[in-house]
Order: C-alpha cells, then structure tokens, then sequence
C-alpha cells in the first residue's frame, strides 16, 4: 500500500451506522473464512510434496566447532533453516532478513514443543556472524556456511558468474536479482534412520510466514504504510537503529461551551 492511499484510506474513510458496519463485517467474514479454508488445503498439499534425500554431507562452522546439518536437529525429526541474507566481508546483515529473525525469540520454545529445531544459515564467516547476533542480542542458533556449497545448492547465494548474465536462479525461475545474497526458508526431516529429507522451501515474500508483525500491521486501518517502490520494505531498520517511533500530532483541545459544558 503506498502511503497516499493510507492517508486517503484515513482521512476520508466512510463512517456509518454499527448495523451497517455489522452487515459488511459478515461479508468480509465470509471471504476470511474461505481464505482459511484455503490456506488449510494448501497446507495440506504442501506436507503432501514429495521429498528430496540430502546425500551431501554439509559442514558448517558453528560456535561449538564444526558441526554437520543432522547436528542441528538436537534430537529433534525437523529443523527450520533461515537463509539469512549476510555475506562474508558484510558490515551487518540485512534488515529484512533481521526483522524476520527479530520474530524467532518467542517462536522458538513452541517449536521445540511440536518436534521442530530452528537454526539460521548465512554464508557470512562466524565471527562475522557472532558479531552481528551479540549486538542485535539474539539467543538463537547461527552458522556459517561459508565453507561449504550449502547456500548455492539452496539457490539464496550467487557467484559473480551467475550475476553476470543478468538473472539467477531464485523463487524456482530465472530472475534479476540486487544481491549476491537472497532469503529464504527451508525445512528438513530426519528420520529414525538418520537420513535427512528437504522437504520445503519458500523464497521471495514467502518469506512474510516469519514476518509476525506484519500479520499485525495487515489488521490495523493504515496497513502495512509502505510506499510503493519495489523494494516494500525500505521502512525496516534494525531493531537497535530506529528512532523513538512517531507519534500522531495530538487532537485540539475541545473548549468548555463548544462541549456544551457549563463554563
């Protein structure tokens, strides 16, 4: 939503009676629910795909020393891989893929809870990355990748010569890119056995399943507020680099007589 709709949207919404309000709400009400409906099928198709066995052994380097991808279920049958956009020489990581870690803290409990391990991947070093998660004050599990072709094989990292010709492989098709870095998610499952299957990937603004806040901001009058610009998400910033939010200029004092109150 660009930011002249927004302000459109507020200043001269239409403001009618509770019954007439009621009446649209049931009919909103009715395309929520078959939206849910849908989202529940899709879901199911989704666990329903088929699985791709991962037959190459990754090492990353992890705070503990070198560890492999089945070290990152601890015990548990499914992990959830971030792809998170930091490349190695990087200042900081990106905001976007930062605004989606910020929502990982109090997920994370109840994902342990339903069997599913959550680690982040970037192909950043690892003190490059320690760095960066000590100062953004994150607890959860972060490596690197920068060892090993686990980024390119996910298609979330690019070589000079995949840039080069103008498009790469990203969201399942051939496209231009800004970045040598891209987001994503990835879940795996491991078996009784020890095998490990990739069983999903989600890239582009599939990646907004993170994005808690949004889900929020979608509920209120002014919506998401961004302008419309490609990049959508050029208000984010990391969560240590805003200034103190805007508030709204306050309403004029209502006189006495004009409240018709006694004086």
């Amino acid at each position: 939503m660009s930011t002249a709709t927004a302000e459109v949207n507020t200043t001269n919404h239409p403001v009618v009676s509770r019954e007439r309000w009621l009446a649209e709400r049931k009919t909103l009400l009715a395309q929520e629910k078959e939206l849910t409906r849908l989202s529940d099928q899709i879901a199911s198709e989704r666990r329903a795909l088929p699985w791709v066995r991962i037959d190459k052994n990754y090492v990353f380097d992890a705070p503990e020393g070198r560890r492999s991808l089945a070290d990152f279920f601890e015990g548990r049958r499914q992990l959830l891989v971030q792809h998170f956009m930091f490349g190695p020489g990087w200042e900081q990581g990106c905001p976007s893929c930062s605004f989606m870690a910020d929502h990982t803290g109090g997920m994370k409990i109840h994902l342990e809870h339903r069997d599913v391990n959550f680690v982040a991947v970037s192909r950043a070093t690892l003190p490059e990355i320690e760095r960066f998660r000590q100062r953004m004050g994150w607890q959860f599990k972060w490596v690197s990748s920068n060892g090993n072709d686990f980024n390119y094989d996910f298609h979330v990292s690019f070589t000079p010569q995949e840039r080069a010709t103008g498009a790469v492989n990203y969201n399942y098709g051939m496209v231009e890119f800004p970045s040598e870095e891209a987001p994503g998610i990835s879940m795996f499952y491991k078996n009784d056995a020890g095998e490990i299957f990739h069983t999903y990937s989600t890239y582009g603004r599939g990646v907004e399943v993170m994005m808690g806040t949004y889900n929020m901001l979608d509920l209120t009058p002014k919506g998401r507020d961004e302008r419309d610009v490609f990049y959508k998400m050029e208000w984010v910033r990391h969560h240590d680099r805003y200034e103190p939010a805007p508030l709204a200029p306050a309403a004029p004092a209502v006189s006495a007589c004009c409240s018709g109150e006694q004086a």
